[in-house]
């Protein structure tokens, strides 16, 4: 009688561990909320989906095209700038300001020093831009025009960030809110969360302020932009492979998958750094050590 109960027994203990298993990488990829989310969009109106960015119709028209001679300088983030028509990346490992093509051709190279461990680049308009030091926890702000060869720290409005004991895991995305006049900040994990700062696009006013966490699909947040157009936000995810949109409430309303296979991408992009949007809502995304990505709303 105890042979018979063994196979039962053992059919309890492997259906047992894989619901165990199931549970733990649900938790670990939030994949109840994803779902949550999915049926949400599922259930959209294309009324309210005219009103959003809404990524699921996005598909990669460009994909891992090598940014030239950035390989050892590291991509971190980019930033879209309307009065130019271009894309602006920082680098971290070999601080860098490069310019370039809406189809990730560089433009020009602008050599940086004085910030450490730059991760976020920002364009707040009239010539001013910004840029996130994460090692130092601050946030460098100046101008650029089209006679700037570099940028020095006689060149820096330094702004403290707090968080003195993040070390390398501070803030890494910014986004400028012109609707809101606000600056957006994502501080990368331990914990992920997302703060604002009231600014008039020259100066910071006021202090870093927390913001309503809606959402918990994402392990970390290594980049944001906000949509000129609906004033939502994108926050990308490198741990979790995904862009998200959130309303300017902070809630979900839609997200892609950056995993090969899906969303008109051959092959997953292997580490997801910066994010941008411009004012035709094309997404242009960024992966380490220099891969260009270009996503656009298919008809």
């Amino acid at each position: 009688m105890l042979n018979a109960l063994r196979p039962r027994s053992w059919k309890v203990w492997i259906i047992g561990t894989l619901l165990m298993i199931l549970a733990i990488l649900t938790k670990v990829f939030h994949w109840d909320e994803r779902a949550l989310l999915w049926w949400q969009e599922h259930n959209t109106s294309s009324d309210q989906r005219a009103e959003t960015i809404w990524l699921p119709g996005y598909t990669a028209i460009i994909q891992a095209k090598p940014l030239a001679d950035l390989e050892h300088a590291e991509t971190s983030d980019i930033a879209y700038n309307p009065a130019t028509g271009s894309l602006f990346i920082v680098t971290g490992k070999k601080p860098l300001l490069v310019e370039v093509s809406l189809t990730g051709d560089i433009l020009r190279r602008i050599p940086i020093t004085g910030l450490s461990n730059p991760e976020g680049v920002v364009v707040l308009g009239g010539g001013h831009m910004g840029i996130v030091d994460e090692r130092k926890r601050t946030l460098a702000l100046f101008d650029l025009d089209i006679y700037t060869e570099s940028l020095g720290p006689q060149d820096f409005k330094f702004f403290d960030l707090g968080f003195a004991d993040a070390g390398n895991k501070g803030f890494e995305g910014v986004a400028w809110d012109q609707r809101q006049q606000r600056l957006l900040f994502s501080k990368e994990r331990d914990p992920a969360a997302l703060f604002s700062l009231s600014s008039d696009g020259t100066n910071i006013l006021g202090t870093l302020q927390g913001m309503d966490e809606h959402s918990h699909l994402m392990n970390d947040y290594s980049a944001l932009s906000i949509d000129p157009r609906t004033g939502h936000t994108l926050v990308l995810s490198d741990e979790s492979h995904l862009l998200l949109e959130l309303d300017e409430e902070g809630r979900p309303v839609s997200f892609i998958s950056l995993i090969g296979g899906l969303n008109g991408l051959s092959t997953s992009i292997p580490q997801a750094e910066g994010v941008a949007i411009d004012e035709a809502g094309t997404v242009y995304i960024v992966s380490e050590p220099n891969l260009f990505y270009v996503f656009k709303k298919s008809s």
